[in-house]
């Protein structure tokens, strides 16, 4: 891979890599790379196969403004018909011949003397002027440190790498977890399995899903370019609406969503001792809010059982609990979810001065609208520290960040040979205001711990607010916050 340096590479071809490549081509930047180390586009709806997997956002808002579909089949839409989506618009793009598939990136350092960015890969190196992490923030699965867990004699597997070759027909089944996957996949595998066996470390806050297909005359209306922009205005704004009615931080709206989950859950679950177990001890919103119609009827099958004792082991052929109960199972399902940095922790990048991400991270990760870090010249990341939506789609803030970055590479533009760079106090007053948020908010105050914080128990993952408070502060570019830099 030997070539003149491009304006700008693109690591990653999932949603904001793809949303990136396409902004970057329309506004006039046609010399771009996408680098994928798999052999398909995709991202997490290529990695997550499992049965039952969809989003939790509405087709009409979990797609990219700027690249509508008017033909969604349901208002949540199934793994298969979003990975359709991007992989249309891959080809409705042109951008085929800017992928690079099956090229994995080992590490990127930036040049001082050139002002470029030299991406190294296992296919040679590339460099660029521009360089954008699209990894992705849920991309590393977290497998959880259990004794024993190697040593289990059947097939184990995490929900990101769903084994399609293992029949769980007439299987003892015992799935770890019950947050977003878990709720998705126990109802589709539940009465296939002989037994299936989930085991609950904390219950989720459940709300109805109301879950619907799109007839004829819907498809026709939304085909209409007016009616469907309207459409997905009033999805984004009555999801904006739960930011400010308690999903971000307690409120007297909090205890009305909460008796919204109980009504939910008293009304699938007669038993009162399996209601209990489910309830939840902390405030809804502290940890994700789930959304599912059939998860908790499928707890009341005579082949299903709720295990919420902690987990001592994993023996070669089950599970034993802490109250000395061994767990009979044939397959051993990890529906532990992701580690949140773990996507760009694994990217090796090397700034100004020699500095690494991860030393400049060693306190927390930090970034400038969870966009750009001081000391890294030319560096962006897409879906960066505290860009995440607990209540939204997480595309409105993908869209804000690219826009951002455009605004960036035009300003290069009229720059030839030079650098922008977000000022140090910039970047140090944008965490001081969003970790002023933090701590009165629902994650700090809801009494849970999730994986929303660090280890240090500081919230590097979530946006403290509403999505257009978001949009309203990061999608223009202020050039007050950057410095212009040239060689050296």
């Amino acid at each position: 891979m030997s070539e003149a340096p491009l304006d700008l590479v693109i690591v990653g071809a999932g949603f904001s890599g793809l949303a990136m490549a396409i902004r970057a081509d329309r506004a006039g930047f046609p010399r771009f790379a996408v680098l994928e180390k798999a052999d398909r586009i995709g991202g997490t709806w290529r990695d997550n196969t499992y049965p039952g997997a969809a989003s939790d956002v509405p087709a009409h808002l979990y797609s990219l403004s700027f690249a509508p579909r008017s033909d969604w089949s349901r208002l949540f839409p199934r793994q298969g018909e979003i990975q359709a989506y991007l992989e249309a618009l891959v080809a409705e793009h042109g951008l085929a011949d800017r992928l690079r598939l099956r090229t994995t990136v080992l590490g990127a350092a930036y040049d001082e003397a050139s002002c470029l960015w030299r991406v190294e890969t296992d296919r040679g190196v590339v460099s660029a002027r521009v360089l954008v992490g699209a990894v992705g923030a849920l991309h590393a699965p977290a497998r959880p440190a259990l004794p024993g867990l190697d040593d289990f004699a059947g097939p184990c597997f995490h929900t990101a790498a769903w084994d399609h070759g293992c029949d769980l027909r007439g299987q003892r089944v015992g799935v770890i977890g019950t947050g977003a996957s878990a709720v998705q996949i126990v109802p589709e595998i539940a009465g296939h399995a002989a037994h299936l066996t989930l085991f609950q470390r904390s219950p989720a806050w459940i709300l109805p899903r109301h879950d619907r297909s799109y007839g004829p005359v819907a498809k026709t209306l939304l085909g209409i370019g007016p009616l469907r922009r309207l459409y997905r205005a009033g999805l984004f704004w009555r999801r904006e609406m739960l930011a400010l009615l308690g999903f971000t931080r307690v409120s007297r709206l909090t205890a009305g969503g909460e008796s919204l989950a109980r009504a939910h859950l008293k009304r699938a679950i007669p038993d009162s001792d399996l209601r209990r177990r489910l309830t939840p001890s902390y405030r809804l919103g502290c940890k994700r809010v789930l959304l599912s119609d059939d998860f908790y009827p499928a707890l009341t099958r005579p082949d299903v059982s709720l295990v919420t004792e902690a987990i001592r082991a994993v023996t070669p052929h089950g599970i034993v609990t802490a109250d000395g109960a061994a767990h009979a199972l044939d397959v051993l399902i990890l529906a532990t979810g992701f580690s949140p940095s773990g996507s760009f922790d694994r990217l090796v990048l090397t700034g100004r001065d020699g500095r690494t991400l991860a030393q400049a991270w060693c306190a927390g990760a930090d970034a400038f609208h969870g966009i750009a870090m001081a000391g890294f010249p030319n560096l962006f990341l897409l879906l960066g520290p505290n860009t995440g939506l607990g209540h939204n789609s997480v595309l409105a803030m993908v869209e804000a960040q690219v826009a951002h970055v455009l605004g960036c590479l035009r300003w290069l533009q009229k720059n030839p040979g030079r650098a922008v760079e977000v000022r140090a106090q910039a970047q140090s007053e944008f965490r001081a205001s969003v970790d002023a948020r933090l701590a009165d908010s629902i994650w700090a105050r809801g009494g849970c711990g999730s994986w929303y914080l660090d280890g240090k128990g500081r919230n590097r993952t979530l946006w403290p607010g509403t999505a257009t408070a978001y949009r309203r502060g990061a999608r223009r570019l202020r050039r007050r916050d950057y410095a212009m830099v040239g060689p050296g």
